[in-house]
C-alpha cells in the first residue's frame, strides 16, 4: 500500500490502511531517517492522543524502535502534540505523535516531529517515504522509559504567560474539553494558577461525543449555549491533539482564528515583542492591515503549518499562524500550540482591560473594515484538470466588473482585487478538488465575485 505524508503527517482509516503492518513500516522508515541523520544517540519521544487504539499502536512503535537500539521515552498518559513537541526541543530529541488531529474519529495518524520541535519539512517526509521497506543495521536493544512530559512544558509556559494578570480577569472562563488531549492539561494550568473556570465535556471519548474533535462552531454548540446563558463569559476549546484552538466571545460568537492572530499580534507588540508576523496565503487580509498599521513586516507562506514553522525558525517572528486555527509565538516552539493560544487570549483581555468583543472592535476600527469569507469546493475528474484551471486563473484580468490588481502563485493562485478583496484557488492536495476562497470587506462584493467567478 502507498503511504503519503500530508502537511501534518500520515493519516488513514483505523483498521483499514492504518493497521499494524503499516504502522511497523512507517515506524521503521522514521527510525531509518533518525539513524541515518543522527545515529542511535538521538532519543525518541512517543506520545498519543485520546483516539481509539492510539495507545496500542504507539506502544508497538516504541518497542520496535527500542529493539532497533534507540532510547525511547514513552508518554505515561494522553498528551497534547505541543507538549510532546516542546519536550523534543528541550531534550534535543525527535518525537512521534499518534494523532489524527481534528479529523473524524475513524482516522488515526503518525506525525513525525524533528528535534527543532516543529512539523517535519517536505524534504524530511519525502526521505521517510523513500525509506519505506528499506532495512538498516540491527544493534543491541536500546532502552524504554515511561515519562510524564508535562512538567517541563508547564515550566516553559511560566516564562511566557502572566498568570497573575489572568487571575484578575473578571470574565467567566468556560473551558470545553471537547473530549480532547487538552483535558488534564489546560484545566490543570488554570487550577494550578488559581484561575477560576467552568468546564464542559471534561473526559476522553474516542468517539468525541458523536461529533468531531474540531473546535469550530458546529462542534461547539454546547459551549456557545453555555456562554450565552452565563453573562460576561467567554469559551475556549482545542482540537483532538490540542494544537488548534477555538474561541467564543461574550456574545456567543465564534471568533475566527484570523482575528485571534491579529489580536495577539497587537497584544505581543504592546508587550515589547519585535520581529515579523508569519501568515499563510489563505489567511485574512486583516492580518496584513493590522501588521502594516503596527509597522510590522509580513512573511506569507504556502498553506500548512510546516511552512509557517519553517519561516519561524529562519526569521525573527513575533507570531506565526494559519487560518485553520494554529499559531505559535516567539520564544516558544515552531509548532501549533492551542493551549498557549487560549492562554494568550485570556492574557490579552486581562492586560488590555477589555472584553474579547472590544478587542475585536479595535481591529475593525484600525482596519476600517470587517472582513467576510466564504469557500466553494470544485470537484474535478482528475489532477490534470486542476493544472489546466490554475493556468487559466493565472491569466484572469477581471472578475465581472472588478479588475485583478495582483497575482501570487506560491500556493495555487491568489488574485487580489484591490487592497481588501482576494480570491484564492488552490488544490486540496489529497484528491482532485479545487478549493476557492473568497474574502472581501463588503459582503455584497463577496457574493458578486462568487456569482461571477467562472472556471
Amino acid at each position: 500500500m502507498s503511504i503519503t505524508f500530508g502537511t501534518d503527517g500520515w493519516r488513514a482509516i483505523l483498521d483499514k490502511d492504518f493497521n499494524e503492518t503499516n504502522v511497523k513500516r512507517v515506524t521503521l522508515a522514521i527510525g531509518k531517517y533518525i539513524y541515518d541523520s543522527f545515529g542511535l544517540k538521538k532519543p525518541i519521544l512517543i506520545g498519543y492522543d485520546p483516539r481509539k487504539d492510539a495507545d496500542k499502536y504507539s506502544l508497538i512503535c516504541a518497542n520496535i524502535l527500542k529493539d532497533k537500539g534507540f532510547d525511547v521515552y514513552y508518554s505515561s498518559k494522553i498528551i497534547p502534540t505541543p507538549v510532546l513537541a516542546y519536550n523534543a526541543q528541550y531534550r534535543n530529541a525527535c518525537a512521534i505523535m499518534f494523532t489524527a488531529s481534528h479529523n473524524p474519529p475513524e482516522y488515526l495518524g503518525m506525525k513525525f516531529i524533528p528535534d527543532y520541535a516543529g512539523p517535519a519539512t517536505t524534504e524530511i517526509t519525502n526521505e521517510i517515504v523513500n525509506n519505506l521497506d528499506k532495512s538498516y543495521p540491527d544493534s543491541e536493544s536500546g532502552s524504554f522509559h515511561k515519562i510524564d512530559f508535562a512538567p517541563k512544558y508547564y515550566e516553559k509556559l511560566k516564562t511566557i504567560i502572566n498568570y497573575e494578570n489572568i487571575r484578575k480577569l473578571k470574565t467567566n472562563i468556560i473551558y470545553d474539553g471537547l473530549y480532547s488531549a487538552s483535558i488534564g492539561y489546560f484545566d490543570k494550568i488554570l487550577s494550578d494558577n488559581s484561575i477560576p473556570y467552568q468546564t464542559l465535556h471534561l473526559y476522553h471519548d474516542n468517539e468525541f461525543g458523536g461529533g468531531m474533535p474540531d473546535p469550530k462552531p458546529r462542534f461547539l454548540k454546547d459551549l456557545i449555549t453555555k456562554v450565552k446563558h452565563i453573562p460576561n463569559s467567554i469559551g475556549v476549546a482545542n482540537d483532538g491533539d490540542a494544537d488548534r484552538f477555538g474561541v467564543i466571545n461574550e456574545d456567543g460568537e465564534f471568533v475566527s482564528p484570523n482575528e485571534i492572530i491579529a489580536i495577539l499580534l497587537k497584544h505581543l507588540v504592546n508587550k515589547g515583542y519585535k520581529g515579523s508576523v508569519v501568515k499563510t496565503v489563505g489567511s485574512s487580509i486583516l492580518i496584513d492591515i493590522i501588521a502594516e498599521k503596527l509597522g510590522i513586516n509580513v512573511i506569507e507562506t504556502a498553506v500548512g503549518f510546516k511552512h509557517v514553522g519553517e519561516a519561524m525558525r529562519n526569521n525573527e517572528v513575533i507570531i506565526g499562524g494559519e487560518e485553520s486555527g494554529g499559531l505559535s509565538i516567539q520564544g516558544h516552539i515552531p509548532e501549533k500550540d492551542g493551549l498557549i493560544a487560549n492562554l494568550l487570549v485570556l492574557e490579552a483581555m486581562a492586560e488590555s482591560g477589555k472584553s474579547l468583543k472590544e478587542l475585536q472592535e479595535d481591529l475593525y476600527e484600525i482596519a476600517q473594515a470587517r472582513f467576510y469569507n466564504d469557500r466553494i469546493d470544485l470537484k474535478l475528474d482528475n489532477q490534470e484538470e486542476i493544472a489546466q484551471i490554475l493556468d487559466e486563473v493565472k491569466n484572469f484580468k477581471t472578475i465581472g466588473k472588478y479588475n485583478v490588481t495582483d497575482i501570487d502563485t506560491k500556493d495555487g493562485v491568489k488574485l487580489m482585487l484591490g487592497h481588501k478583496t482576494k480570491i484564492l484557488v488552490r488544490p486540496s492536495g489529497t484528491e482532485p478538488l479545487l478549493r476557492i476562497y473568497f474574502e472581501s470587506d463588503k459582503e455584497e462584493k463577496l457574493n458578486y465575485l462568487k456569482d461571477n467567478f467562472i472556471v
